[in-house]
């Protein structure tokens, strides 16, 4: 199959570099790995075995990207308004648009121009962070679950979750891709907030008992936010809450994305992540208190 990723971050360079060596085509838009990557290939350091690429395609700019069956965005959602244009050029007439991106809106943002039946939408749970330039460090977890925007089971989505099985990523199709999203909000919300306000790590946090209890309680907030929203199923907080929990102790002294974005001086995901989780929650009268006192902190940080 022939793949282009949209987004050749930490997360679209180690997905990318899953499915080329499984034997798939795939095309990297690259910007500040190009050199790296033309010269030396790329290097994937792994939990589960490190390997390198000698030969990989990239391509600096979009214009220059081929037809694609499947275009896989990992852009960073504060960089949305460029979405049309460095994805269009690797649409054909068939192609498949699969956005991994973090936080609400993002299927709609390709829908609205690329058309719904386009569209797919899927959430990560992936550690992983970009090294020096052609690296990119795996250290931990991975699993993909995947569904179409317009919602419902399709042969597609269970096609497309079988491509990455393949490459090694565990891929479950869903029917309901609104329930996961806000499932992955639930541990996106307190953890990456917390600890890009804090500059400290999950371990950190998980290691504070006064710190805990309040990731338990945003995480219930964001809950009966989701459960508002006409999921197909409840999600049940006596489950999920201690799942993540001990699936975040098992990550260590994790640095997520919104930590290292602020470190690094580059805006945050707030929109996607916050605003319109907030958004909808409120519309639904549910009110999300200790989310919006994280957004406004959070918001404070970026007009500095």
């Amino acid at each position: 199959m022939k793949i282009a990723i949209i987004g050749a971050g930490a997360l679209g360079l180690y997905y990318g570099a899953m499915l080329q060596r499984s034997g798939h085509d795939v095309q990297f838009l690259l910007r500040r790995d190009y050199t790296a990557i033309r010269e030396k290939g790329l290097t994937v350091t792994s939990v589960t075995g490190d390997f390198h690429l000698p030969v990989v395609r990239g391509v600096k700019a979009a214009a220059d990207l081929d037809h694609a069956d499947l275009v896989i965005v990992g852009l960073k959602t504060f960089h949305n308004d460029q979405l049309p244009e460095l994805c269009r050029p690797a649409v054909g007439e068939n192609t498949v648009l699969l956005t991994l991106q973090n936080g609400l809106g993002n299927e709609e943002r390709l829908a609205a121009t690329f058309g719904e039946d386009r569209v797919m939408g899927g959430v990560a749970f992936l550690c992983s962070n970009r090294g020096e330039p052609g690296t990119v460090h795996h250290l931990g977890q991975g699993a993909i679950r995947l569904g179409e925007f317009r919602g419902g089971a399709s042969a597609r989505a269970e096609e497309t979750a079988a491509l990455f099985r393949q490459a090694g990523v565990p891929c479950e199709a869903v029917a309901d891709l609104a329930r996961a999203r806000w499932e992955k909000l639930v541990w996106n919300i307190p953890f990456n907030g917390l600890c890009a306000l804090t500059q400290r790590p999950t371990g950190d946090l998980l290691a504070s008992t006064a710190i805990q209890q309040e990731v338990e309680a945003i995480m219930r907030e964001v809950i009966a936010g989701a459960n508002a929203q006409g999921l197909s199923s409840p999600i049940e907080a006596a489950e999920v809450v201690p799942r993540l929990l001990e699936v975040t102790e098992t990550m260590g002294d994790y640095r997520p994305s919104m930590m290292i974005d602020r470190q690094e001086g580059r805006p945050l995901e707030l929109d996607a992540i916050y605003g319109r989780a907030l958004s909808l929650a409120s519309a639904r009268h549910v009110d999300m208190a200790k989310t919006r006192l994280l957004f406004a902190l959070l918001q404070l940080g970026e007009e500095s």
